[in-house]
């Protein structure tokens, strides 16, 4: 027997040798592949949804003052801002009451300018006061006093109480909403009722355009002593959806 047929002959029974092992693996990969796709096809489940949402007027009001100062030296504008500021807060606090005017104060800025050859030929900056809280007619009257500042703009919203009883309103409408739609729809279908099996629970709020009343010169201020400033509140709309897929049985 030559060399080259040895060779062959080993190679056969080789080969024989490893049939068997290799369809024992082809089979346990395919049975393993199998036992993860055993799991039975979703029959029956119906994916629904249902909305609620209430409208209510805002009953916060933010209203912000503000004023600028400029000069050759940071320390004298830096100086007339605090001045500003300390007047209006004065006036401020003497009507604050908590939840219906609370006062704070807003950004403060200070920043050079520069001339077309980039040197510093003066400074410029800010100061703002917050005036917030449910009386819209005490904020209004007191902005009116401060003769320091002018206003920059108003907004509002609701209070974070008022949120809350109404997003936990809007819920409960849209929780109650979507089991009337699923029992609708198992009854459509003829089952006797339904499970759930997925759920979810979106919210989004919408608020009304703010009345922006435009900013006041000083001398219109200055002419307009005590007055009230004209506000008036939109409404803020509250919208819960409740999604999910019933199993109907």
């Amino acid at each position: 027997m030559t060399l080259s047929a040895s060779f062959q002959r080993l190679s056969f029974r080789s080969s024989r040798l490893l049939l068997p092992s290799l369809l024992a693996l082809g089979l346990g990969a395919s049975a393993s592949a199998m036992a993860q796709g055993t799991a039975p096809v979703p029959v029956n489940v119906v994916n629904i949804a249902a909305s609620g949402f209430l409208e209510v007027p805002q009953d916060w009001l933010s209203m912000t003052l503000n004023t600028t100062r400029e000069g050759s030296d940071a320390g004298t504008v830096q100086n007339q801002l605090k001045q500003a500021i300390d007047a209006a807060l004065t006036v401020a606090r003497a009507s604050a009451k908590p939840q219906q005017l609370e006062v704070r104060t807003g950004q403060f800025s200070l920043y050079p300018r520069y001339d077309n050859k980039g040197k510093i030929n003066g400074w410029q900056g800010s100061t703002e006061l917050v005036l917030e809280g449910r009386d819209f007619a005490l904020i209004s009257t007191t902005a009116g006093k401060i003769q320091t500042l002018t206003m920059s703009g108003t907004s509002f919203s609701l209070s974070r109480d008022a949120r809350r009883k109404l997003e936990s309103d809007v819920q409960a409408m849209a929780i109650e909403r979507f089991k009337a739609r699923a029992d609708e729809v198992s009854k459509g279908f003829g089952f006797a009722g339904y499970s759930l099996r997925e759920i979810s629970v979106s919210s989004a709020d919408q608020e009304a355009r703010p009345f922006q009343p435009r900013a006041m010169a000083m001398e219109a201020k200055a002419a307009m002593s005590d007055a009230a400033v004209p506000v008036e509140a939109g409404k803020s709309t509250v919208n819960v959806t409740v999604s999910g897929s019933i199993q109907l049985k």
